[in-house]
């Protein structure tokens, strides 16, 4: 099917991804196949070295690997779909297609803002309250906070996406990303929606900011206790143990924050997929090799796991 300006030819949306010729196409295909992978393997490795390890059955771990397992899920949402679309001709997702994994990438997305906040609470606890953190960070309470993060980050898109799936989309249908993204999306509306957009404009960011503010917070705690720390040495400690979570905060909310902290029209297309593939496809490839690198005890867990 070519591309055609007759909506009534197409009965889904055209995700455009990234044109070119076939040869390059093929050539992303196998380097976002070998990408997907070793995604999985890598988050799948430290699930399984957190639940066959007895020393990692802690909070900070548990959170770990429920965060890992949101991971897979979260690259699942969209890489397969878009690995389909670098081999197909029409590049056609159906509406009920798209308008699914429009809700589980924002879902999981939310959730993920979440776990990073529940897991910043963790070390806050570990490092500004080390006498009563055992009695704080109980598993009863490890298990709500996993349990929250999972529906809050489930619930808070249902309205919007009831919303857009109730609308009427005329024109082209193309959507030139990669995933079905709200904007394009409006954009491809027949009449313009104010109060819609408007609600989008609120919820959207909210799951965003409300987390890392928190976060921002729980740091800024953690860095007042480990200032006062005497011993140079005990200071490297302390923070040893926040760097990983940083370095995953930081990837993820600073890629994210160029790509929705500025209003959407100011970003070139190409702009948009490149920031969008880091923090949806990268990031979760990268998470593992933080986590595994600057953490002794996972380290050894996952040579132990991996001569099994």
């Amino acid at each position: 099917m070519k591309f055609s300006n007759n909506s009534s030819t197409i009965t889904g949306f055209i995700l455009l991804g990234f044109p070119g010729p076939r040869e390059k196409q093929v050539l992303l295909f196998v380097l976002f196949s070998a990408v997907f992978l070793l995604t999985l393997m890598g988050n799948g490795s430290i699930i399984c070295a957190v639940r066959w390890d007895q020393r990692l059955h802690t909070p900070m771990y548990i959170l770990l690997a429920n965060f890992s397992f949101l991971e897979i899920w979260y690259v699942t949402s969209t890489v397969p779909n878009m690995l389909a679309n670098f081999l197909s001709d029409t590049k056609v997702i159906s509406f009920s297609g798209c308008f699914l994994q429009f809700y589980f990438f924002f879902s999981l997305g939310s959730t993920e803002c979440f776990f990073l906040a529940g897991m910043a609470f963790d070390r806050y606890l570990a490092i500004c309250q080390p006498l009563h953190y055992p009695t704080i960070m109980t598993g009863r309470l490890c298990t709500d906070l996993v349990v929250s993060c999972w529906v809050l980050g489930f619930l808070w898109f249902l309205i919007p996406i009831t919303i857009i799936s109730q609308m009427s989309f005329c024109g082209s249908r193309i959507i030139d990303h990669f995933l079905c993204d709200p904007a394009p999306l409006l954009a491809l509306t027949c009449k313009k929606a104010p109060v819609v957009e408007l609600v989008f404009s609120i919820l959207s960011p909210l799951p965003l900011i409300i987390p890392f503010l928190f976060i921002m917070v729980s740091y800024a705690l953690v860095l007042r206790a480990v200032l006062k720390v005497p011993s140079a040495a005990g200071r490297r400690k302390a923070f040893s143990t926040c760097g990983s979570h940083l370095a995953v905060v930081s990837l993820f909310y600073g890629s994210v924050l160029v790509m929705y902290g500025s209003p959407t029209s100011e970003h070139e297309a190409g702009m948009q997929k490149i920031v969008t593939l880091f923090y949806s496809v990268v990031t979760p490839l990268l998470n593992p090799v933080i986590y595994s690198l600057r953490n002794k005890d996972m380290k050894k867990a996952l040579q132990k796991f991996l001569r099994i």
